[in-house]
């Protein structure tokens, strides 16, 4: 299977992103195909030995859109936004022109009704000279359809398609007037009352009205990605490279793995790397969201984008280009913002019927009305008004607009969001589940006790001597503190063993030593009578205890600590708050988590379990109807985040982190898993607003267009009003997804 992004043109609604997605999930071998409206991108999953991405963008453009592979651009071009904000202010200067003559169509055409002694020239009077005035209001309707041609090549192309989207309605509307009042005219001759029957302002006002809502939806979507493109600005463009005693400036792009960089202070950091000579504090609050400078010696990891805020550091580069931090999280928030939410397909599935269903209602009220005994003139009015009125943006907007926004707020805050499922998904959340070690816990454990009948450096030796071939976390607590001893291994060693969840042996000196939890020992016959008491006294105060035996012989026990992070208790409580149920799962000793589990205050404590059975206790869980979030770190815990209905891991954004998390928080703040579910909560209850509006307002409004109300009360809705209320519905949308940015996570 093979993933592509496609960058999308001719896209204004969504209709248009409906039959996108329509004729491309036809393909053989296409699995998933998404479009995200305001990205004006196609995220698509196909079978590449069915489907070529000639095929995908063959049937896109007989779709009547145009489709180019999206290729990812040096971020120093991605950030000169100059053609583009060429585009936005030649856009405006077309736009104020449209209303210059729009103006002057509706002073010439309507002046005189509102306002009968408004002074107009008699050569072009409508009571003097009606086929003057019509000329006059027809000439300046033609440059205002001139300058939105794009409604017309775009609609009408898109209807030859069998693809009508937003453009049709207004195109079809527009011309119909257009063509109607063209024929007025040339009949005024013999019924000078015909000035009266002319629409040349229904065809072009409405033409600028939906442009000027276009325009200013366009500025207000362009604020929802104001977070990729800081992201993308935080990346210098030059480096300084350390050639020996030299230094020399040369493009970020040029710097290469293992390069030295010298980072001025106030300067942004260009790649990721390791701190090899020098002290200072570094800013990382645009990538973690950590208000306070971190402190950065010899050996500190440096993220590229981050601030040197004082102190010169001497860099040792380990990654460039996309490899880097920033480049993940871009991608990360780029590949959420192009995702939609579950609820997005509420709306897909109405859009994608919706614009052949209003032409339809629009001709059919024409036509009854017609029937009724009114004039086409009547009839014409209802028939444009009903187009203009629905257009399906708001509808369209209303998901994508949210999920940009909110996703964007959480890298802001240090919380990277995959995708408007997961954004989703986590509001539902109804019990969260702790792993202990570096989530409850600090993750920074050390040896507090040593109880044992022969040496403690002796002791220490051997198990050091072990634990230095395994990566668990716990050996290397051990081995950390041999070493601060320093004591050494033992030169013979053979025969490594690793258990999953309890521990490991070698021989030593031709004798079996073995280390691990108390399991282990059961499982081969180890007894541990002589420490059972000391361990259980250990395990009662939070500590991790760790037998060390030879042969079948416990020689001692190690007591390790790990404190409780200082947020965690407040952060269980704030869960309560909020309904949401807690649970600390962790594979220590049951003394040791109950201990963890009372001091930190979670609901449920689930001890001794192997990293394999994390993810059969969240399946339970999910048996008996809670929607699971899985907190850990990313790694050892993986299983059980994937089985989770969202996976959130915490730690300091690490590539395996990144990679298998549904949500990643880049800060080791537990108090960041709340806000990722306020957040979540809050872009969904946004989104269910949108849609709400998007529906009541086509609901009312094509029933009111359609002339309801004027058997009663003798209410027509006027075209103009129709396409006003179409542009500010868009706008509404949009508005309130950018609302979200007021909101307070904490």
């Amino acid at each position: 299977m093979k993933k592509e992004i496609y960058d999308i043109g001719g896209m204004h609604c969504a209709a248009c992103s409906a039959a996108v997605e329509r004729v491309t999930k036809k393909l053989p071998g296409v699995t998933v195909s998404e479009v995200n409206l305001p990205m004006n991108r196609l995220s698509i999953e196909y079978d590449e030995t069915q489907t070529s991405p000639e095929m995908i963008i063959a049937k896109i453009e007989k779709a009547g859109f145009t489709a180019t592979l999206h290729i990812e651009k040096d971020k120093k071009e991605k950030k000169q936004k100059t053609d583009g904000e060429k585009e936005i202010k030649k856009e405006l200067q077309m736009l104020i022109a449209s209303c210059i003559f729009s103006a002057l169509l509706m002073t010439f055409s309507m002046g005189s009704m509102m306002f009968p002694n408004m002074p107009l020239p008699d050569l072009i009077s409508p009571h003097t000279h009606p086929v003057n005035a019509a000329l006059v209001q027809m000439l300046l309707a033609i440059p205002v359809m001139f300058i939105g041609k794009k409604f017309y090549i775009g609609g009408f192309t898109s209807l030859f398609h069998g693809n009508p989207n937003m453009d049709t309605l207004v195109a079809i509307g527009s011309t119909a007037s257009f063509i109607y009042s063209l024929v007025m005219t040339f009949l005024m001759t013999d019924n000078p009352h015909n000035i009266h029957n002319l629409y040349f302002e229904s065809a072009a006002v409405v033409v600028t009205l939906v442009s000027v809502g276009k325009f200013l939806e366009e500025k207000n979507k362009q604020k929802t990605k104001s977070t990729v493109e800081g992201l993308l600005s935080l990346t210098p463009d030059t480096a300084f490279l350390i050639e020996g005693e030299n230094t020399r400036e040369i493009p970020v792009s040029e710097v290469k793995t293992d390069d030295k960089v010298l980072v001025k202070p106030g300067a942004r950091i260009p790649v990721d790397g390791i701190v090899y000579d020098g002290t200072g504090s570094v800013d990382e609050s645009m990538l973690t969201g950590e208000s306070l400078p971190v402190e950065k010696n010899i050996g500190s990891e440096v993220i590229g984008g981050s601030v040197s805020v004082n102190g010169a550091l001497y860099v040792t580069v380990t990654k460039t280009g996309e490899d880097t931090t920033l480049s993940k999280i871009i991608k990360f928030v780029e590949d959420a913002q192009g995702h939609k939410a579950p609820i997005a397909k509420i709306a897909d599935k109405v859009a994608g019927v919706f614009v052949p269903i209003v032409i339809t209602i629009s001709i059919i009220s024409a036509v009854i009305w017609l029937i009724c005994g009114k004039d086409i003139s009547f009839a014409l009015k209802i028939f444009t008004s009903v187009l203009v009125i629905a257009c399906p943006c708001a509808m369209g907007l209303a998901t994508p607009t949210a999920v940009i926004v909110g996703t964007g707020i959480g890298a802001e805050n240090g919380i990277l969001i995959r995708s408007g499922e997961a954004l989703e998904t986590a509001s539902k959340t109804t019990t969260v589940v702790f792993d202990k070690t570096g989530t409850i816990t600090a993750g920074q454990p050390s040896v507090s006790d040593i109880i044992t009948n022969i040496d403690e450096n002796e002791l220490l030796a051997l198990t050091y001597t072990v634990e230095s071939i395994s990566d668990h976390p716990l050996a290397k607590t051990v081995c950390e503190e041999a070493e601060k001893r320093g004591i050494k291994k033992f030169s013979t060693v053979s025969d490594f063993l690793n258990f999953s969840g309890t521990g490991v042996s070698a021989i030593v000196n031709g004798k079996k030593i073995s280390v691990g939890n108390r399991k282990l020992c059961e499982e081969n016959g180890i007894d541990i009578s002589e420490f059972k008491e000391k361990a259980l006294e250990l395990a009662s105060h939070g500590k991790m205890t760790m037998f060390v035996a030879e042969e079948n012989k416990v020689l001692g026990v190690i007591g390790i600590s790990d404190t409780i992070k200082s947020e965690a208790a407040e952060v269980i409580s704030e869960l309560r708050k909020m309904g949401i149920k807690t649970v600390l799962l962790t594979g220590d000793s049951k003394a040791a988590a109950d201990y963890i589990g009372r001091t930190a205050g979670v609901d449920t404590v689930i001890s001794e379990v192997l990293p394999t059975q994390k993810a059969e206790e969240v399946v339970k869980l999910q048996q008996n109807g809670e929607k699971v979030m899985m907190v850990g770190d990313g790694i050892n815990d993986a299983p059980a985040l994937v089985q989770a209905d969202t996976g959130c891991a915490v730690g300091n954004g690490s590539d395996i982190a990144i990679d298998s998390a549904d949500i990643v928080l880049m800060k080791n703040d537990l108090y960041d898993v709340v806000k990722a579910i306020k957040l979540s909560k809050l872009t969904i209850k946004n989104i269910k607003f949108n849609l709400f509006w998007a529906f009541l307002y086509n609901s009312l409004g094509i029933p009111v267009a359609a002339g309801v109300l004027y058997p009663f009360f003798e209410i027509l809705l006027s075209p103009l009003i129709g396409a006003a209320a179409m542009s500010l519905s868009s706008l509404f949308v949009v508005g309130n997804a950018l609302r979200l940015k007021t909101k307070k996570l904490k």
